[in-house]
């Protein structure tokens, strides 16, 4: 809304865990039975290719590389 990248913009109390494909389930069932972690998802996957890339899928269908952060972090306004 402001062009600023969700992605790239300070966001505190989330979890990303990544953890083995045989483990997703049990994970989630153990995190899903907390009051924090209800709305637990699997939100992407480890692939062998592209090698060295983190890619994302948007709302529209496209895809987009998600890249390192260049220059300063947005600070936080609490």
């Amino acid at each position: 809304m402001l062009g600023f990248d969700p992605l790239y913009v300070a966001n505190e109390g989330k979890l990303l865990a990544v953890v083995a494909r045989a483990d997703a389930d049990k994970v989630l069932r153990v995190m899903r039975a907390t009051r924090y972690g209800s709305e637990a998802v699997v939100i992407g996957e480890v692939k062998a290719e592209p090698a060295n890339r983190v890619l994302m899928k948007t709302q529209i269908g496209s895809t987009r590389v998600v890249d390192v952060l260049m220059g300063e972090m947005l600070p936080r306004i609490c």
